[in-house]
């Protein structure tokens, strides 16, 4: 049985959605928004390597260590990045999250907050969590900032 099922969640204009190969070009256009594959603490594929970052994560759903969203404007459908739930363990309810990368221009703007407060409440009220952790690099600096603020 899995534990993390698809789910769409939306608040504050934005929108998570189960990740899929349909959100291919979306994820490309919003990876080339400040050549974000360039920084070395990021897991932002080349937009010629998306396809290949995609299947990585829905093969990580199917083996059920990690499920993986697209961040949308909820009117637009515009794709703004990705976020995950990851190192998922059942049996003691505990998951991460991380792999969350968005377009430049919506860095530190209210997505990743209003993100954040949509998958830990999820992760706490409908999966019933026991432990909800944070990845980041450990060079990622802004990454840990926003995870302070949080």
């Amino acid at each position: 049985m899995e534990f993390v099922k698809p789910v769409t969640l939306r608040d504050n204009g934005v929108r998570l959605e189960p990740l899929g190969l349909e959100h291919e070009q979306g994820l490309a256009a919003a990876a080339a928004d400040g050549e974000l594959w360039k920084i070395r603490v990021t897991s932002v594929p080349a937009p010629a390597e998306t396809r290949a970052y995609i299947e990585t994560a829905l093969q990580g759903r199917e083996q059920g260590h990690r499920f993986a969203f697209v961040v949308l404007y909820d009117a637009s459908g515009k794709v703004l990045g990705t976020t995950s739930y990851h190192d998922i363990v059942p049996a003691v309810k505990r998951l991460e999250i991380g792999y969350t990368w968005y377009a430049q221009c919506v860095q530190r703007t209210h997505v990743n907050t209003s993100i954040k407060l949509l998958l830990l409440a999820h992760a706490f009220g409908s999966l019933d969590c026991e432990v909800v952790g944070w990845r980041t690099d450990n060079y990622n600096f802004a990454s840990q900032r926003a995870i302070e603020r949080l």
